[in-house]
């Protein structure tokens, strides 16, 4: 590419360094080309050596779960959220969600718009061709040539316009198809096996996974879709715009030109921020606020009664203190490094591309002869050529940005990959949570076995032990079988309720061996019933719809009847009918829930029920009425009460002593009432003692003090007798 003196004349140096690059051309774009692979495989090495550094840690975590766990131990730093190996494995096994196969929906969307991502493309090469060719017939002044370059410069507008509304219309399908499938698989993992319960109250890596199942889901799916059109049509334009104007311009120009935009490039990403990093952080620190918000509401009544407004302001301002300050950060960050960006990519790119855009006018280029024989030939392809070129700048532009939409992608696929990465754990009944100081951690990675469907319920040398690691029974053992109706009690913190949640999947089995029916046969009514979303017929046959309901052969007015032996029957004319839809867990008074929870057991007819202080907040008769209706349904009775009115309807009794032993035996319901009965007036007694000897002490004393006193007049008296 020698130059051509008739056009410009450059100094000896310059000269003299473009003879010497016309000789050795191929010597350095050969070793340009060879520096650029070595260069990848140094990078990709470095990056599998990171991958198997990192996989050798958390191989090491694993392996000792109870290390760093402890009431002392330390948080972990977070998820990874750098974009290496890890990165693109996440992101590939959630692309198999979101697109499940080349048959689905899916798959032939993000063909379509591949489809309108190549056709803006030609487009694009189209209009800077017009575009070179309306300016040149401008600079000849060939009035019928311009009008004629004006009338399809509008004709191209009908196409080129609908092409970029059909990528912002399939770029936004592809988000909501993208989050329906991940939505849905997380929906499936989240709501089986109890494990929206297990990952809030059994581990203690996930703290919002309401803010992970909503916003952050939201945030990959559309980052993703944006990124494959902000990502895919500037690498095809790239492509096509250079080999267009490699024809334009000559391969050495362009090869001067992709030289300096790879090395320009090189250092962008060197002085690259870890947007990815600070992504996950973000949301991390978004997800605290929200939470801390959350238990602000959800104990709203309990701090107003503590006056903690105070207490509570300072921990919500702490938490937007950390989340503004990282925020601000961020800004910070980006400032100089957008500075940096633009500087790189619009102005010294831009230089860069006038310098190129010139070649042809002051060198000589090979096939390029007939487009410098005039000012306007010249000026036709000065005008393509540019057009071209800052289209290339432009895409390799985006490409550039796009490192920075890559990082910030990196953040979300690490949240939503650690979301289903718990989930997994979960599953399989792998927990991390912080452990009390006295943990007896070999416990805890034991495991015992569960029998289903079994006939009774039976506890087999069971340990009754909490997430956090607090062993509350080393053993237990007991049974319900028909004709039991078992009464429970014991002090706050004992295990009552624990034992609930194991014999309800809520909590691992750590030992020994639990047998127990089929979960339909198994019924619980806490003291707060849960009331759902609906009408007023879900809230008796919760969890059955109505086509359940109706499948069991009952109906509206089998419903009116189990309300009416609870006598809270007037509910349905009252609030509108068996269809109204309220809130009721507001509408209804406690002693109507406890009423409705009752109703709604007797709808199930289940083998046991499980009846935690259920009857707190109804009069004694329609307590009675509760449970003999119950009995006489056949279901077997297992109840948490301190009330004495309860023993009457129960023949069992498991007694916990608050030290980690208890008692199985049979209750004889009269003589422990009559017990009890003793004992109370022999505490009423005993605690009039003390009084009683206080009493006698202050007696005791006044009378010291007046033997004391009488002591000296009678011997005063004594003495004038004598005399």
């Amino acid at each position: 590419m020698p130059p051509s003196n008739s056009k410009l004349e450059f100094p000896p140096a310059v000269t003299k360094f473009i003879s010497l690059y016309s000789k050795h051309g191929k010597t350095v774009k050969r070793s340009a080309l060879a520096f650029v692979v070595i260069s990848a495989l140094v990078q990709l090495r470095t990056t599998l050596g990171s991958n198997k550094k990192q996989k050798s840690r958390s191989a090491v975590e694993d392996a000792a779960p109870a290390k760093g766990r402890g009431k002392k131990g330390k948080k972990g730093s977070g998820v990874r959220a750098d974009v290496d190996l890890v990165f693109l494995s996440r992101l590939s096994k959630l692309l198999r969600i979101c697109i499940p196969g080349v048959t689905s929906k899916e798959f032939w969307l993000l063909n379509l718009f591949s489809g309108f991502l190549v056709g803006r493309t030609i487009l694009s090469v189209y209009v800077a061709e017009l575009d070179g060719r309306i300016v040149s017939a401008l600079v000849r002044g060939q009035g019928r040539q311009f009008l004629l370059g004006i009338l399809y410069w509008m004709l191209v507008a009908l196409p080129a316009t609908y092409t970029n509304s059909m990528l912002t219309f399939l770029q936004n399908k592809l988000a909501i198809a993208f989050r329906t499938n991940l939505t849905n698989h997380l929906h499936d993992k989240y709501l089986r096996d109890m494990t929206f319960y297990k990952v809030a109250n059994l581990d203690d890596r996930i703290k919002n996974a309401d803010q992970l199942l909503t916003q952050d889901v939201t945030k990959f799916c559309h980052a993703c879709s944006e990124l494959y059109s902000n990502l895919t049509k500037p690498i095809l334009d790239t492509m096509i715009y250079n080999y267009q104007l490699s024809r334009n311009v000559g391969g050495d120009g362009l090869f001067a030109a992709n030289f300096i935009v790879q090395v320009s490039a090189a250092v962008l990403r060197a002085v690259t921020p870890p947007f990815g990093k600070l992504a996950a952080e973000e949301q991390k620190l978004e997800g605290e606020f929200r939470f801390a918000h959350s238990r602000l509401i959800e104990n709203a009544e309990e701090i107003a009664l503590y006056a903690g407004h105070d207490v509570e302001k300072s921990i919500l301002d702490r938490n937007f203190a950390a989340l503004s300050s990282h925020v601000n950060r961020i800004f910070t960050t980006r400032v100089w490094y957008s500075m940096f960006e633009d500087f790189i990519i619009k102005y010294f790119w831009g230089a860069a591309g006038y310098v190129i855009c010139a070649i042809p006018i002051f060198f000589h280029v090979p096939g390029t002869e007939a487009t410098q024989a005039d000012v306007g030939s010249r000026t036709q392809g000065f005008i393509t050529n540019r057009r071209l070129l800052l289209s290339s700048s432009d895409a390799f532009g985006r490409i550039m940005y796009s490192w920075k939409e890559v990082s910030e992608l990196a953040g979300y696929t690490a949240r939503v990959a650690e979301l289903i990465q718990v989930f997994d754990d979960i599953r399989d009944n792998r927990f991390q949570k912080t452990l009390v100081s006295n943990a007896n951690t070999a416990i805890l990675n034991q495991r015992g076995t569960i029998v289903n469907d079994a006939d009774i319920i039976e506890f087999k040398n069971v340990p009754i032990v909490s997430p956090n690691g607090d062993v509350l029974v080393k053993s237990l053992s007991f049974s319900v079988k028909p004709g039991m109706h078992l009464l429970i009690v014991g002090p706050n913190g004992s295990g009552k309720s624990s034992l609930f949640r194991i014999l309800g999947g809520l909590w691992p089995v750590y030992g020994g061996t639990v047998d127990k029916p089929n979960y339909k046969k198994i019924f619980y009514i806490p003291q707060r019933p849960y009331l759902s979303l609906g009408t007023l017929r879900d809230q008796v046959i919760y969890p059955d719809t109505k086509a359940e309901m109706e499948a069991k052969g009952v109906t509206d007015d089998d419903l009116l009847k189990i309300l009416n032996i609870v006598q809270v029957g007037g509910v349905v004319e009252r609030e509108g009918g068996w269809d109204a839809e309220k809130d009721w867990k507001d509408v209804l008074a406690g002693g109507d829930k406890q009423r409705i929870a009752m109703g709604r057991l007797f709808y199930h007819r289940p083998t046991y029920a499980i009846l935690d202080e259920c009857t707190s907040s109804v009069s004694m008769d329609i307590e009675r009425i509760m449970y003999t209706h119950a009995q006489e349904l056949g279901i077997r009775l297992i109840t948490v009460s301190h009330r004495p009115s309860l023993w009457k309807y129960h023949n069992w009794i498991l007694q916990y002593d608050g030290q980690g032993g208890y008692v199985f035996t049979q209750l004889d319901a009269e003589e422990r009432l009559r017990l009890q009965e003793e004992k109370n007036a022999i505490e009423a007694r005993l605690i009039e003692v003390p009084k009683l000897k206080q009493r006698r002490t202050e007696l005791e004393a006044a009378i010291a003090a007046a033997k004391a006193a009488k002591s000296p007049s009678s011997a005063s008296l004594t003495g004038l007798v004598r005399r």
